[in-house]
C-alpha cells in the first residue's frame, strides 16, 4: 500500500500560524506558538477544525519561513497540530525547530507512522481511524474526547497500550451536554484520570 506521508518534504501546508495560549492538557496557560497543518483522514463528525481536512486548499509554507516566524515570537513551546500533522513527514520542521533551541510538541490522534522529534506528544486516538502502533511508546499525555460511555471503554483500551506514567486526560466534546457530568463521575471512580477542558473556549481567545 502506498503511504500518504510525503517522506522529502521540507514544505507543509498551513492553516493557521498563530501565537497564543495553550487552551487545554497539562500545558494549560503556557505561552504557545500554533503551527496547524492542513490534511485530516480521521473525519471526526463533530469537529471543529473541519477546513483542515482538505491538504490542498491551503498555502504551503517552507519550513525555513515557519522557523523564522516562530523565533521572532519567542514562545515558551511550538505545538504542531492540525488536521493531523502525521500525514505529513515531520522530520524536517522538527530538526529545524529544535536547532533554534526550541521546545516541540504534537498534538495528533495517531493515525499514520510517527515522526518527527518532539519534546512532548499529546495523544487523542479516535475510533474513527484507528491508532498506528509506531505512536505508543511515545505518548506524555493521553487526551480521549467523551460523547457517551462508549468512549470512556476506548479510553480505558487506549490507556493500556501507552507507557504507564503518561497523563490521562478525559475531555467533554464541547456539543455534548452530558459529558461533563459523565466525565466527573468517571473521575470519580478512577482516579488515574483528569479532566482536560478547553480553557480556550471560555475565554474566547484563539
Amino acid at each position: 500500500m502506498t503511504s500518504t506521508i510525503s517522506v522529502n518534504s521540507t514544505t507543509y501546508p498551513i492553516v493557521e500560524a498563530f501565537h497564543s495560549i495553550q487552551g487545554e492538557g497539562f500545558w494549560t496557560g503556557t505561552n504557545a506558538f500554533f503551527l496547524r497543518l492542513g490534511g485530516c483522514d480521521v473525519h471526526c463528525p463533530w469537529c471543529d477544525q473541519k477546513e483542515t481536512w482538505p491538504r490542498e486548499k491551503h498555502l504551503q509554507w517552507q519550513s525555513s519561513d515557519l522557523v523564522e516566524k516562530i523565533i521572532v515570537a519567542a514562545p515558551t513551546i511550538v505545538i504542531i497540530t492540525g488536521g493531523e500533522p502525521l500525514l505529513h513527514n515531520l522530520d524536517p520542521l522538527t530538526s529545524s525547530l529544535k536547532k533554534e533551541g526550541l521546545r516541540v510538541h504534537l498534538e495528533t490522534s495517531g493515525a499514520h507512522p510517527f515522526s518527527g522529534k518532539f519534546d512532548w506528544v499529546t495523544f487523542s486516538p479516535k475510533t474513527f481511524k484507528p491508532p498506528d502502533p509506531s505512536i505508543y511508546t511515545k505518548v506524555d499525555e493521553l487526551k480521549i474526547i467523551i460523547t457517551g460511555e462508549e468512549d470512556l471503554e476506548w479510553a480505558e483500551e487506549m490507556a493500556k497500550k501507552v507507557p504507564p506514567n503518561t497523563l490521562k486526560y478525559l475531555q467533554p466534546e464541547w456539543n455534548s451536554p452530558n459529558s461533563s457530568h459523565m466525565i466527573i463521575k468517571y473521575i470519580l471512580r478512577h482516579p488515574q484520570w483528569r479532566l482536560s477542558v478547553q480553557t480556550h473556549k471560555f475565554l474566547n481567545i484563539q
